[in-house]
């Protein structure tokens, strides 16, 4: 299994709207969620960071292919992929299809060896 950590920042004074998109992931769309990773090939992790830049999310994927798969879910034209795009986009300020066309994580370190 591959491991892709990416870093999103999220726009100033969103945080409260960030939180409700995790809520509605955790909550009335859990099950679409979980398919779509589970469609993706993927397990999907979230952690909140505060910063002195201000809050980032960091976000892991864990599967055969994480950053294959990122890239076709974000190009995707599944109801859910549009919505969680929509959401995401807003409360990161930013275009996640652009993020993911740039340079992905390079690992520098890793403790298994």
């Amino acid at each position: 299994m591959a491991l892709m950590a990416v870093v999103f920042p999220i726009a100033p004074g969103k945080t409260d709207d960030w939180r409700r998109f995790i809520g509605e992931l955790n909550g009335a769309r859990h099950a679409d969620y979980v398919a779509s990773r589970k469609a993706m090939g993927v397990r999907e992790r979230a952690f909140l960071q505060p910063t002195p830049m201000g809050d980032m999310v960091i976000v892991t994927l864990e599967g055969d292919s994480p950053g294959e798969a990122f890239g076709r879910f974000v190009t995707s034209s599944d109801p859910f992929a549009r919505w969680f795009i929509g959401k995401a986009n807003e409360v990161h300020g930013i275009d996640i299809a652009q993020a993911s066309a740039g340079p992905m994580p390079e690992l520098v370190v890793d403790s298994a060896g």
